[in-house]
């Protein structure tokens, strides 16, 4: 595969910081992007090798891959799992390189010929898949519960159960889904990264939820009963008189599901919030002054 040099189709240096290739990109995107050169056959691959020198320059982690492996940046963690395969078994397949750096020519040289010559025959060193990285949006709902899930992965239809408890951005692991194996190894694995939206009226902290519940003033002197929505339904509970503004409640048990742990649950944290009636009637300031009167 022909080298390209990104450096110079964006018109930088190595020493570039990330504010010069932003600079250029932007600069030279203009310049070529195809609607403004309709008479120019080779506009639209111009634009296209801009596109592509940015995304992977502009990008710290791939930009570090490039500076070290150039062309063959891609496949630069086989060449690394094949050197540590080659060192844990005291193999000698290959040219021997800086143990944190390797030339180019080597690392071609590595792919070209599939880890080389050793003694007059191919190594045989099988290298496990490169694993592939997705990610997957659940609600707080979808959360709460055991269920299954299919989503597709370049063109394969994947079928996994989440177990219930599962947290944002926790990421799983799914064995054997990833890339193929290099000279018979086994497949790469897929790790899945989760994102929950919450959809609830409950903050959520570890396995514990938070809710508040507005109480009217009356609930409050003189005690009641009320309906708590829980994330399993609802609940009554008897509020206590004299139950202050910002009171706490515990309800153990109904929180959400801790991970992995059938039938285990976090804590259920009610605030009480209690609402100061408004535009009372004249009856019912008579009867506040009355109270107060009394109090005092």
């Amino acid at each position: 595969m022909e080298f390209i040099d990104y450096y110079k189709v964006l018109g930088l240096n190595k020493t570039a910081s990330a504010e010069d290739i932003k600079k250029a990109y932007r600069k030279l995107a203009r310049t070529h992007h195809p609607d403004l050169n309709p008479d120019d056959k080779e506009a639209g691959a111009k634009f296209q090798r801009i596109n592509e020198a940015n995304e992977v320059l502009s990008d710290p982690v791939k930009r570090k891959k490039y500076d070290k492996y150039g062309k063959d940046w891609e496949r630069g963690e086989e060449y690394e799992q094949y050197q540590r395969t080659k060192q844990q078994y005291g193999s000698g397949a290959g040219r021997q390189t800086q143990s944190d750096t390797f030339g180019e020519y080597d690392f071609s040289d590595f792919f070209e010929s599939m880890f080389g010559r050793q003694s007059g025959r191919r190594s045989e060193v099988k290298l496990k898949g490169r694993d592939y990285n997705s990610g997957l949006k659940l609600t707080l709902e979808e959360a709460y519960r055991t269920h299954q899930q299919t989503f597709n992965l370049d063109g394969k239809a994947i079928r996994i159960t989440i177990p219930a408890g599962i947290s944002d951005g926790q990421t799983i692991r799914l064995k054997g889904q990833g890339g193929k194996g290099l000279n018979g190894g086994p497949a790469g694995d897929l790790l899945i990264t989760f994102q929950i939206i919450n959809n609830t009226p409950f903050n959520r902290e570890g396995d514990d939820l938070y809710i508040n519940k507005e109480i009217d003033l009356y609930s409050a002197v003189l005690g009641s009963d009320v309906t708590i929505d829980t994330m399993n339904g609802k609940i009554k509970l008897k509020i206590a008189a004299g139950t202050q503004n910002g009171s706490k409640v515990r309800l153990k048990g109904k929180g959400f599901p801790v991970y992995k742990k059938d039938g285990q649950f976090g804590d259920l944290y009610i605030t009480y919030q209690v609402k100061i009636p408004t535009k009372l009637n004249e009856q019912q300031k008579k009867l506040f002054e009355e109270l107060a009167r009394i109090s005092n």
